[in-house]
């Protein structure tokens, strides 16, 4: 999985700036019985596309461990707009989008068709810390302030302008 590339950054229709964008096509497994791609698809790619993110960032999943904390899905919304078929390139791009800095985080999603530009689906996930141990909600630990908290402010920073 790698991060995307300037063109499809720029020549895309995304909600946000900066995506981290990973590229998927769906399989024959992927295709329910109305012949297009299974809601539950776009669900397990949206949390796919979330750890690989994630990771890229610095935080993967051994560092949750280390740490007893991870960010757990306490509320998830998706809006289906178009259907997607068999073999059909898609780009699913994600973002950090808002924090308490303390204990929530929120990320949106979008999947493109680049194709046509269409956006097929829009998500959005609202976080909370919790302890791994104990399932309870717990302050973010240093290194997911550091690095979920600068990945926000990346994405609200304005561009630089070129002379």
């Amino acid at each position: 999985m790698k991060q995307s590339t300037p063109s499809l950054t720029t020549e895309l229709n995304w909600d946000h700036p900066h995506p981290f964008i990973l590229p998927l096509t769906p399989g024959a497994d992927d295709i329910d019985g109305l012949n297009h791609t299974n809601n539950a698809v776009y669900v397990r790619w949206c949390e796919t596309v979330a750890w690989a993110h994630s990771e890229s960032l610095g935080l993967g999943l051994s560092d949750y461990v280390r740490l007893n904390r991870a960010m757990a899905i306490r509320r998830g919304e998706y809006d289906y707009l178009l259907p997607s078929f068999a073999g059909e390139a898609l780009l699913l791009a994600t973002w950090l989008t808002g924090s308490d800095g303390k204990i929530t985080l929120d990320r949106r999603f979008q999947l493109i068709r680049p194709a046509d530009g269409a956006t097929l689906l829009r998500g959005c996930w609202n976080l909370v810390c919790i302890d791994m141990a104990s399932g309870r909600p717990r302050r973010m630990p240093p290194e997911f302030s550091t690095i979920y908290l600068a990945a926000i402010a990346a994405l609200s920073a304005p561009e630089h302008a070129h002379a």
